[in-house]
């Protein structure tokens, strides 16, 4: 427990820290000795605990309270204040209704990156709850890569190359030239979702530029390439990477620059897609036409490619538009036929630079969090069709290969996460919102979720609770100290958790009778048992909780991704069907999906730059991730709102594009298109391309009239334009990458942005 004062070791998202604590009140972090590039969004820690949009305490939607009002009320409507009791009663007896009058089936929960911890993680915490209920409709996939994680283990067999690729310190050795689709934002190494011990992305970065490797961005914006770098900026047009990679390998062909004999060897399908390739063909100057960038550019890029030992390195954000599955497939294509797959330093890998520790070695001891067991409800869908499942319960769609039906939700359960800042089109999703009976969150701030929820349980943050933080990508492990009491009257999620399966009757199952401390000291020995076993020693639990942390030996050099599979393709062969590197799949094409053809494949986008819808909306948003915060986390903070123009979101704009409309540095604008409209803040650069602007998701969603869907929203939240639609039939993953928009000056007074004030709340003693 907190004596008032002191300092305390602790994890967050975006760094270790160590607390300052004064009078029992957190007044100041500094980062971990041992980070070499600490992340400014720290200093927003302390403020975050005491910001004027903390939920004080449990609060009821009046109309769902009274029974008046139906889901079209949410937003619209003052809440209620309840006490804990009242409101974990009436949270223990909606699900009981709802599992009562139509089954476990009617509930779907989902959670986001809540915690750093492996103990107070939001989704573990709720999955185990609900499964001890009798289970939930799940979610797979996710927002982040959620199309290469179907395609890729189709082609390679794991998922290691988006989230484990070839390591650092591999490349820094032997790369001489990366290819970058899609950058690596030194932004994105800020932040992660399992935590981060030491920002070593930058470092690794210098050092590799420092021995001589090269670097080329293809990208819409410049700043995808940290400026260190020097890297060679080839501004693309937005969505077309497969269209380049098509071009790249026509060369390589053309040229007698592909390597054959790899080909044959470690693949499988090859000759079907060289004949896709060659048949029009897709060369050079056809990759011209479609990327806007010149044809002897693309020529000369393929031979450096095949002349140097090259990796070919395609962000997660490239795969977040429309047949989004396909620039991955054709990446490893690609790398296949330079055949450096399975060397140091060569062959492809996803995710360098979009969250910290990409491209670290894998730990060799990942620690276990809290268990959830299995889910007795087998129905589950992709995770960006959430509103899809809402509006139209009993419809079907295609999905890898099955044919899944949507359950109809009648409860939804949301934790540690806010779908106002992730989902696309957000007066689509407005709509959807409203359909379910209940909608329940836990969440520390009044974010536009909790603002849109029936019932608001107040949670804790970081620093109010004990946990261990364990990144998956660097070596240490940290003790996560309680360094406040929690402000208000928030409550641990696993104590909340407790007390709801008292009331339904399953306490026990759940917690195991033990308490917080009991269970971190029980996941710290299952983790130092498995030490042992690895000849790893660990101290024990409270020696590890005293000093605050462990940093494990770093690993040697290691193996680059593949290196067994090039050593000998039979004794290590690929999970794939045919064993090998699957350039044409056999099982994908058995699908018969006209979206996601059995080879890599160009097909438009239905919003780009080259369509007929350009003509209307003649500007390409890219809703990328913010550096100013994570996700929309923090948004309230310092370092978040010093980034902001005139309270709003800054929107880049090119100069070329901003004359003609009137616009200036530091304007407020309008963007728009037949889905919705916000108000954002320009910035006028020329590091981004002509033709393209960039809003950064995360705004918190701010509507001038919360009652009417499709109202302005007055704080640049891109995903009132972007449209809900999945990849494919393969993946359904969201695209958000595919949005067309238009910009204009905006006259007048600006309305005040109000995302961070209180909602309006009554006390329960009007209601006795």
């Amino acid at each position: 427990m907190p004596d008032g004062g002191g300092k305390f070791v602790s994890m967050t998202q975006w760094g270790a820290l160590d607390v300052s604590v004064r009078d029992g009140r957190v007044v100041g972090v500094s980062p971990f000795e041992g980070d070499p590039d600490p992340s400014p969004i720290l200093n927003a820690v302390p403020e975050s605990l005491y910001h004027e949009s903390r939920i004080a305490r449990p609060a009821v939607r009046r109309g769902f309270l009274e029974k008046t009002t139906g889901g079209t009320a949410r937003g619209a409507e003052p809440f209620v204040e309840v006490s804990w009791n009242e409101a974990l009663d009436l949270v223990a007896n909606e699900l009981a209704r709802v599992k009562a009058e139509w089954g476990n089936e009617a509930i779907f929960a989902s959670s986001g990156w809540a915690s750093a911890g492996v103990f107070h993680e939001a989704r573990p915490q709720l999955g185990r709850f609900l499964k001890g209920f009798g289970g939930f409709v799940d979610q797979v996939t996710n927002y982040s890569f959620g199309a290469a994680s179907v395609i890729v283990p189709h082609v390679v067999g794991t998922m290691l190359p988006v989230n484990h690729p070839t390591a650092w310190p591999v490349i820094a050795r032997h790369t001489e030239l990366m290819v970058m689709f899609g950058g690596a934002a030194p932004k994105n190494g800020q932040v992660n979702k399992s935590g981060v011990g030491a920002h070593d992305t930058s470092t690794w970065l210098r050092t590799a530029r420092r021995n001589g490797a090269r670097f080329v961005n293809i990208s819409p914006r410049r700043d995808d390439a940290a400026d260190f770098l020097d890297a060679e900026w080839l501004p693309v047009r937005p969505n077309t990477d497969m269209a380049l990679m098509l071009g790249l390998a026509h060369t390589l062909l053309d040229e007698g620059l592909a390597d054959l004999d790899f080909l044959a060897r470690y693949t499988t399908g090859f000759e079907r897609f060289r004949a896709y390739l060659e048949a029009e063909p897709r060369d050079a100057d056809w990759a011209a036409s479609v990327t806007d960038i010149d044809a002897e550019t693309i020529r000369g890029l393929a031979r450096r490619m095949a002349a140097a030992r090259t990796m070919i390195a395609v962000s997660w954000s490239v795969q977040r538009g429309d047949h989004g599955e396909q620039p991955y497939w054709m990446a490893i294509a690609l790398a296949a036929m330079l055949g450096q797959i399975g060397l140091p330093g060569g062959g492809f890998g996803f995710g360098y630079g979009s969250q910290a520790g990409i491209g670290l070695d894998r730990p060799q001891l990942p620690l276990p969090g809290l268990p959830t067991g299995a889910n007795p409800v087998k129905t589950y869908i992709p995770v960006a069709r959430f509103a899809d499942m809402l509006l139209e319960p009993g419809g079907e769609i295609d999905f890898n290969g099955e044919r899944i039906a949507y359950p109809d939700i009648r409860l939804v359960y949301w934790c540690g996460g806010n779908p106002f800042h992730k989902h696309q089109d957000i007066n689509r999703l407005l709509e959807a919102w409203s359909r379910p009976g209940t909608v329940i969150v836990h969440e520390p701030w009044w974010t536009p979720a909790a603002r849109r929820a029936d019932i608001v349980l107040p949670v804790t943050t970081t620093l109010e609770r004990n946990d261990i933080g364990a990144s998956h990508y660097d070596r240490y492990f940290f003790a996560m100290h309680k360094a406040v009491e929690p402000v208000g009257e928030a409550r641990n999620e696993y104590d909340i958790y407790a007390a709801l399966a008292g009331r339904l009757g399953f306490r026990e199952k759940f917690t195991e009778g033990r308490t917080e401390m009991e269970w971190l000291r029980h996941i710290y020995d299952v983790a130092r048992q498995k030490a042992s076993r690895k000849r790893i020693e660990m101290p024990g639990f409270d020696e590890f909780w005293q000093t605050g942390h462990i940093a494990f030996d770093p690993p040697g050099e290691p193996e680059p991704l593949f290196a067994d599979f090039r050593a000998d393709p039979q004794k290590h062969p690929l999970r794939t069907p045919s064993g090998r590197i699957e350039i044409f799949s056999e099982k994908i094409d058995g699908f018969g999906y006209d979206d996601c053809p059995g080879h890599p494949t160009w097909m438009p986008p239905y919003e780009w730059l080259g369509s007929d819808a350009a003509e209307a909306w003649p500007l390409h948003l890219v809703s990328n991730a913010p550096s100013h915060r994570l996700h929309g986390q923090l948004d309230f903070g310092s370092h978040s709102r010093s980034q902001k123009i005139a309270n709003r979101e800054p929107i880049w704009i090119n100069p070329a594009d901003a004359e003609p409309r009137g616009i200036s540095e530091g304007d407020v604008v309008r963007a728009f298109n037949d889905r919705g409209e916000c108000l954002a803040g320009a910035r006028v650069t020329d590091a981004i391309r002509p033709g393209v602007v960039q809003l950064s998701t995360g705004a918190w969603f701010d509507p001038l009239d919360p009652a009417c869907p499709g109202a302005l929203e007055k704080h640049g939240n891109p995903n009132v334009l972007t449209r809900d639609r999945g990849t494919s039939r393969l993946a359904q993953a969201c695209t958000a990458q595919s949005t067309l928009i238009e910009v204009e000056r905006y006259f007048g007074d600006a309305p005040k942005v109000t995302a961070f004030d209180q909602p309006e709340t009554l006390v329960q003693a009007s209601h006795g």
